[in-house]
């Protein structure tokens, strides 16, 4: 009875271990999912650098979406069920066909074009000149009928072709367009600060019938100012800082005090023209900048492509009434909107 009793627990241990050995396993096995939770909120002013900046400069914040690195494995996955504000988004979905360097280059590009649509047009507003020089254009996708597909990257800097250096994107696609389909090409590329030359042919561009590289893109400029401004975000990504970018750079371009004192937050992308647009994780972004004690968050009223309950605005006001915040949502669809609100309040 004894022998019994002891073999019997040997195998109620042995088996409690495999079992626990086995929840351990699959808790810890990776699933096809990225966790995108709140992130930071952060003044925008240190990531700027002026000799005009001043110290009490610091009370624009842009806020940020965490997304995980890798993807999450089954107890992150099921854990993410119990924060209200994390969402479980497919690899493939937040890929797009992309590998994490791709991913991760083109979300470089969209904070410098970001960056530098921030300065050119907060130098604009403030009465300045500033200048702008062209660098060549950024390869955003290459389309699948493009000869160049296994070879240009995202976030190439194209600078010429057979020899001649484009000056404009306009000058680029009139050469490719006069050039015949099936000609071959040889393109000079800018990848990691280093120059290189690809062959291809020319092929008509999908969506336009016209002949070109098959790539889409976008252009690559530099702005300059007196005085000089630049901005240097880090390993941040991403577009939707602009308008806070464009805020603090008007700021030290005009020697005024926007804020006084108070903690004003907010996001939405920025153009030339000083139109604000629609952004992702907006309510996540509301979470953060709650957390710091923003009073007021400038949400995008842009909707394009979306019901307006949808729009930046409609969804941050709810996230604030959801998250009981004291923080004024304010609506923005430009530049201007979100200047005449600091001017009138403070």
């Amino acid at each position: 009875m004894k022998e019994k009793r002891i073999q019997r627990k040997t195998r109620n241990w042995i088996i409690a271990i495999l079992v626990f050995i086995v929840v351990a396993i699959v808790a810890c096995w990776p699933t096809k999912y990225f966790i995108e939770s709140p992130g930071e909120s952060v003044p925008v002013a240190q990531f700027i650098d002026s000799k005009d900046k001043q110290k009490n400069q610091n009370n624009l914040y842009m806020v940020t979406v965490s997304v995980s690195s890798q993807p999450a494995v089954v107890l992150q996955y099921l854990w993410s069920f119990t924060r209200p504000f994390d969402t479980r988004i497919d690899g493939k979905e937040l890929m797009q066909g992309q590998t994490s360097s791709q991913y991760n280059e083109l979300q470089n590009w969209y904070m410098e074009t970001s960056q530098q649509n921030a300065i050119y047009y907060a130098a604009k507003k403030a009465g300045l000149k500033p200048k702008l020089s062209y660098k060549g254009v950024y390869v955003m996708a290459v389309q699948k009928n493009s000869s160049f597909k296994h070879k240009l990257q995202i976030g190439d800097t194209v600078l010429g072709a057979n020899g001649i250096r484009f000056h404009s994107t306009e000058q680029m696609m009139s050469y490719f367009a006069r050039q015949k389909v099936g000609s071959k090409v040889a393109i000079q590329v800018l990848r990691n600060k280093e120059k290189r030359t690809f062959t291809g042919k020319i092929v008509k561009v999908a969506g336009t019938g016209r002949s070109g590289i098959g790539i889409q893109l976008v252009e690559h400029v530099n702005v300059t100012t007196r005085p000089k401004l630049t901005i240097n975000a880090g390993d941040i990504g991403g577009p939707s800082a602009g308008l806070m970018f464009s805020l603090q750079s008007y700021e030290i371009f005009s020697h005024k005090n926007l804020t006084h004192g108070h903690k004003i937050a907010g996001t939405g992308t920025i153009d030339p023209t000083g139109k604000v647009g629609i952004i992702g994780g907006v309510d996540k972004k509301v979470v953060a900048a709650n957390r710091v004690g923003a009073e007021v968050f400038f949400a995008p009223t842009d909707h394009e492509g979306i019901k307006k309950s949808q729009s930046n605005y409609e969804v941050a006001k709810r996230t604030a009434k959801r998250i009981h915040s004291k923080m004024k949502i304010v609506p923005v669809s430009k530049f201007d909107d979100a200047l005449y609100y600091l001017e009138k309040k403070y």
